[in-house]
């Protein structure tokens, strides 16, 4: 079943020795002058033919393929002409991201790639899915707000969130609003389906309702995180839960095009690729920088590739573009069906970081992006939601169905993975950006860190800061100055009232806030990423670039972060209290310099580190969901 692929067999453990570089001299391949080495601005599962010492994928020469090319201008007529006369067709056009998706002869690649106009060629990767919320997550604590003018409800009224995935089925009741009317407010179908907006596999509709659905059926037991948003339903995967990446390109295209017509601020990505290519190269990431600069929040999910057949722990196998560091990327936690937080951990599948897509430099190097990831994990283990009727995923498995009173609009079934995790955080995204509008993303992002649970016993590549908590991020987004989008100086007051007490109770339990975020291959603590603006929350930067990197230390920038704000010099392994408390686990030096990481297959004595060889053979794009859970 298309589900269980997610569940990525890793027959040989062993781990990547990239030659040892220092941060400052690494960069990507766009900075080479690739004129002499062609084969660079070909991705590795691409190539046709060792170059250079290069590793490489043999493609028969006259064989078909097709690829996404990224191009350093304009795409025009003249530029088609180039693909055409090499034997290309294009068959999508993405201005906003200067890319083209095309078929042409594997023959023709390396011709291609010597042209100036081409940037870099990446596979068009196949795409499937990967798989009491309310309560648990604090989004129930937080529903009645107060400001200058009144009360009000925080419901994600008005934000619209964008759901790329098998579909919405408008049916179910999930999504009506207070009239009956529908909240999916636009259909879109980029897989070429000749059939009428739904969603014959299911993934989809069960997402959407997470992040938005009403709460109508059985009482409100299943009532979703912004349960008045907006849903905007991008299809990018047919009936059999398969896209590819130049689907979702063009959803993503789309979200540019009409963000404002809808008001979407947050896109939400249930799926994912394999991340072989280097975020700086990966065309799904760079279209994710690109609408994350425009204002759009951008959800991602980690992958469901946490451990091997074995049950063993996996590290690196992020998908993409949860690679991507102006992502929000979500792993998935067990409440085991408790509201307490007390006994919630890092659910045994949840793909664990640092990213390991890379570039290849002139001399055959490799080097490793090594981003900290995931950025946090919400709930993510046997969620109960919307069932789409008669939908490929409850058919071949009838024991997922939940709750059904006879009415095929009110069923609901229950699926574990990342992709349930991520709409959960969407659903925050959105009451945030209620509650504040001119949060900017990297805003929301800080938030929902900063406030998140960091739970015991695990590490950063395992949580991020931790597990989702609404109740602090929306307390903070609340006093929040209102005017943050029209860019203001390093170091502004941020706060409207006191600084609030970095701690939150839900169902009885207290925990700590994080009081902290990740950022690129570290972390960064203080309480003035709340209380005074950083210059990294500015629309066009990343909370990476304000660390810099020498060979032994990474530190904040001055320019970007205020004097306050700390960058770590090490990875923990959290004992639950605010991040930096716990057991030592893997310095970030290491990660910045793209030394070796683990000389014996083992990243710090927990688990196995992917290879190379593996990121290659997960070429299948799919939906962070399975069947079973923890």
């Amino acid at each position: 079943m298309l589900i269980s692929l997610l569940c990525l067999v890793l027959s040989v453990p062993c781990v990547v020795i990239s030659r040892p570089a220092r941060a400052k001299d690494l960069a990507p391949v766009s900075d080479f002058e690739r004129d002499d080495a062609p084969a660079l601005k070909i991705s590795p599962d691409l190539r046709p033919a060792p170059a250079a010492g290069l590793r490489a994928v043999t493609e028969p020469a006259a064989e078909s393929v097709r690829a996404i090319i990224q191009t350093e201008g304009r795409l025009d007529a003249q530029f088609e002409g180039l693909i055409a006369a090499r034997g290309g067709r294009v068959l999508s056009r993405f201005s906003n991201f200067k890319a083209v998706a095309v078929e042409l002869p594997a023959g023709a690649l390396t011709a291609l790639a010597e042209l100036p106009e081409v940037r870099y060629i990446s596979k068009d990767r196949p795409t499937r899915m990967l798989g009491h919320v309310s309560l648990t997550t604090g989004a129930d604590a937080v529903r009645t707000q107060t400001a200058s003018g009144g009360s009000y409800t925080l419901d994600g009224t008005g934000v619209g969130i964008a759901v790329l995935d098998s579909g919405v089925s408008h049916a179910h009741d999930s999504f009506d609003d207070q009239s009956g009317n529908t909240r999916v407010v636009a259909d879109v179908d980029f897989t070429g389906s000749s059939a009428s907006p739904g969603d014959p596999f299911g993934h989809g509709t069960h997402v959407a309702a997470l992040a938005a659905g009403n709460g109508s059926v059985a009482g409100g037991a299943y009532t979703g995180v912004a349960p008045n948003a907006n849903v905007i339903n991008l299809r990018v995967l047919d009936a059999d839960g398969v896209g590819t990446t130049a689907d979702l390109l063009d959803a993503l295209e789309w979200v540019m095009d009409n963000r404002a017509t809808y008001n979407v601020r947050v896109v939400n990505i249930s799926l994912g690729a394999a991340a072989v290519d280097s975020y700086r190269n990966d065309p799904l990431c760079l279209a994710v920088r690109s609408l994350v600069d425009a204002g759009v929040v951008v959800v991602a999910a980690a992958g469901n590739a946490g451990k091997d057949a074995d049950g063993q722990k996996v590290y690196g196998l992020i998908h993409s573009p949860g690679i991507e560091p102006s992502a929000i990327t979500v792993g998935a936690s067990n409440t085991f069906d408790t509201d307490s937080r007390s006994d919630d951990s890092v659910t045994t599948y949840s793909s664990r970081g640092p990213t390991r897509s890379y570039w290849t430099d002139s001399s055959g190097g490799v080097h490793h992006d090594n981003i900290v990831k995931p950025d946090l994990v919400a709930p993510g283990n046997k969620l109960v939601s919307a069932e789409a009727a008669g939908n490929a995923l409850v058919t071949a498995h009838p024991e997922l169905e939940a709750y059904a009173d006879g009415n095929a609009d009110h069923a609901m079934m229950r699926l574990s993975g990342t992709s349930m995790a991520t709409p959960l955080v969407s659903g925050a995204a959105a009451l945030l950006l209620q509650a504040n509008p001119s949060l900017t993303p990297n805003m929301v992002k800080t938030l929902l860190m900063y406030t998140a649970q960091p739970l015991a016993g695990y590490n950063m590549f395992e949580q991020g800061a931790g597990e989702l908590n609404i109740e602090g991020a929306v307390r903070i987004a609340a006093l929040t100055r209102t005017d943050c989008s029209s860019g203001l100086a390093l170091g502004d007051p941020l706060l409207t009232g006191a600084t609030p007490t970095h701690s939150t109770t839900i169902a009885g339990f207290q925990f700590p806030w994080a009081g902290g975020a990740v950022a690129g291959h570290t972390y960064v603590s203080g309480a003035e990423l709340i209380t005074k603006y950083q210059k990294v929350y500015d629309l066009g930067t990343m909370l990476g670039d304000g660390i810099l990197a020498s060979d032994a230390i990474l530190a904040s920038d001055a320019t970007m972060y205020t004097d306050a704000i700390l960058a770590s010099d090490s990875i923990w392994t959290s004992d639950g209290e605010p991040l930096g408390g716990g057991d030592f686990f893997l310095g970030t030096a290491i990660l910045a310099s793209d030394a070796i990481l683990a000389s014996d297959g083992i990243l710090g004595g927990d688990g196995i580190l992917a290879s190379d060889a593996i990121l290659a053979s997960d070429a299948t794009m799919t939906t962070d969901a399975l069947a079973g859970g923890d």
